[in-house]
């Protein structure tokens, strides 16, 4: 999907996720390929609060996002830890 989109499906996300989710749980905008995720990810949990929606483009090579959440405190190896909204749908 594109920014603008991903945008709109990350705020129905945000918008149907109960509380203990938006506690515990980061809801953001990453790339759709997965090395580019992946990078975001890792820079993302360096110090989120540097981070905003709009961060995700300068690590998107093709314009193309997904919405995906992941617990706060995380292991080492974010790839097996998050889920991808788009695909549960």
């Amino acid at each position: 999907m594109n920014y603008k989109e991903a945008q709109q499906y990350k705020k129905e996300a945000l918008q149907k996720a109960d509380e203990s989710v938006l506690q515990n749980f980061h809801i953001i905008i990453t790339p759709a390929i997965t090395d580019e995720s992946a990078k975001y990810i890792e820079d993302f949990l360096k110090n989120p609060d540097k981070f905003n929606d709009e961060s995700c483009k300068k690590y998107s090579s093709d314009g193309e996002f997904e919405v995906v959440s992941f617990k706060k405190k995380m292991n080492k190896k974010p790839s097996n830890q998050l889920m991808t909204f788009n695909d549960a749908e």
